[in-house]
């Protein structure tokens, strides 16, 4: 059996460092998976990465600034804007070498990739958007895309501020975005919870400071509508935070977009349903 090759690297976008990881050798098709808000790129468990690898890619996750091993701001302001973090993304391409790549963006991932795909069209040869939602400009026209109580449900939740607190939290947090028909294993949401906390203690300010980044982004003239790359939307059918009805504005919205339901999936998903999801993935960035 032939042994993966993993490797990890940092790419400088200024005298910012984001963290990666490359699943694969060199020549497979690129593609880059583009965590949600405040998410670590462990996220993307690596027996995801080595599926994709195995259907032919060569594939990168990485943190964005704010998050895991790459630079951490501080302040509860806006420290940055949405363009450095679609800038941070170019970054890791240029430090593989890559001239473009498909980008997969999950949840927040999934705007960023859409304002990547109009501010660098060369640098991205499709997109899928996983969990995603229009990016339209307003926080009310996302609003009404967004399942309640969904994200609201741990609001008044209390957490300690020891190591084991706050992967409980990391735990709890991860539940709310799985389907409940196909949740997560126990013991993988504890293993990434703790991996996750032992690469850097989880700094909720950081969550505010993405979050405003991304409202600052303002979206050129004809907004998603002037996307031109091969796009494949992807909704889970048991999301609890984000209506499917948003997947599939988000793909009306895009010429020639596709649209695709799967059910059993949450707003993040569990290994019950990634053959779907790489088999998908597979057809259409080729």
């Amino acid at each position: 059996m032939e042994v993966l090759v993993v490797e990890s690297g940092i790419a400088r976008n200024g005298d910012v460092e984001i963290a990666y990881e490359v699943f694969g050798k060199p020549g497979g098709r690129p593609l880059m998976l583009i965590s949600g808000l405040d998410g670590q790129m462990v996220g993307w468990a690596d027996g995801f990465c080595e599926a994709l690898v195995a259907a032919g890619f060569q594939v990168v996750r990485y943190d964005h600034r704010d998050a895991g091993l790459s630079t951490h701001f501080t302040g509860r302001k806006k420290a940055y804007t949405g363009g450095d973090m679609i800038d941070d993304l170019v970054a890791v391409q240029d430090a593989l070498g890559w001239e473009s790549a498909h980008l997969c963006g999950l949840s927040m991932g999934g705007g960023l990739a859409q304002f990547a795909a109009l501010k660098y069209p060369g640098r991205v040869r499709s997109l899928i958007l996983m969990s995603a939602i229009p990016m339209v400009g307003t926080d009310f026209g996302m609003f009404r895309y967004v399942r309640l109580p969904g994200p609201l449900k741990l609001i008044f939740k209390r957490y300690g501020d020891s190591p084991a607190e706050k992967v409980r939290m990391l735990m709890d947090i991860t539940r709310l975005t799985g389907a409940r028909s196909l949740p997560f294993d126990e013991d993988w949401l504890r293993e990434i919870a703790e991996e996750a906390v032992r690469r850097r203690t989880p700094d909720p300010d950081a969550r505010a400071r993405q979050l405003a980044a991304g409202r600052g982004e303002k979206l050129p003239a004809g907004g998603i509508g002037a996307i031109a790359q091969p796009t494949l939307v992807i909704s889970g059918a048991e999301d609890p935070l984000i209506r499917p009805a948003g997947g599939a504005a988000l793909a009306r919205k895009i010429p020639g977009a596709r649209y695709v339901l799967v059910e059993r999936m949450g707003h993040m998903f569990a290994p019950g349903v990634w053959p779907e999801l790489v088999s998908e993935i597979e057809r259409h960035a080729f």
